[in-house]
């Protein structure tokens, strides 16, 4: 395991920086990092938590995913797998606010050609990235057929998801409103004038259970 660190999980120190002015040499394939993300968001290398949060951002800041599912790190230099047991992040809050559309200025309501103020939802990861739900960052929720268990995620970078916690799942189901989508209604929210459903259940159902009761614990 390389990418210009020394001992990825704590101890020691960087290695040095690399000396200005040499020339690009082509990526190393290196194959197996042994470096794996857990459900919680917590980074392991070789079986050992990486503690330092500085490196744990820079890791994921060169996290990338293939078309295949698999998950890779990859520098200017070198390029190696890892493991990811879920997602690589976990939204763990939410901003509820309104933005604008249309022209310059401020939001000033619904007059014709003013700035309309509406819903925009932005998410905090467990490394701190912010991500505002929209075309580009879709809400999505898995949901088993079975046992109606909700599974919700949001896109924070291409081919990259956060995991969104049971307490901010809440809060969405909190703001949630009833939609007619292809001539069903649907529960779900609206960010960024895009509108992301949460449940497809009819509104019977809903009423008669809650759509969290079985949400698994290890979103919490």
């Amino acid at each position: 395991m390389a990418l210009g660190m020394h001992d990825v999980t704590g101890g020691g120190k960087p290695a040095a920086p690399p000396v200005p002015g040499l020339a690009r040499v082509p990526r190393t394939i290196c194959g197996d990092f042994h470096m794996r993300i857990a459900r919680d968001g917590s980074w392991y290398y070789q079986g050992s938590p990486i503690t330092r949060r500085a490196l744990v951002c820079l890791f994921a800041s060169v996290l990338k995913r293939e078309e295949d599912g698999s998950y890779w790190l990859e520098t200017p230099v070198e390029r190696g797998r890892i493991e990811v047991e879920d997602v690589p992040f976990v939204a763990v809050e939410l901003n509820w606010g309104h933005c604008c559309s249309g022209g310059g200025g401020a939001c000033e309501g619904d007059a014709a050609g003013k700035r309309r103020a509406r819903q925009c939802l932005t998410f905090r990861t467990n490394l701190d990235e912010m991500v505002t739900a929209d075309e580009s960052h879709p809400i999505r929720v898995e949901v088993d057929p079975v046992t109606r268990e909700p599974r919700p995620y949001v896109t924070v970078r291409p081919g990259l998801e956060a995991r969104i916690s049971r307490p901010v799942f809440y809060e969405l189901v909190a703001l949630a409103q009833t939609e007619v989508v292809d001539g069903r209604e649907v529960t779900g929210v609206w960010s960024e004038g895009v509108f992301f459903v949460i449940d497809d259940s009819p509104p019977e159902e809903l009423d008669a259970e809650d759509p969290l009761a079985s949400l698994d614990d290890e979103v919490a």
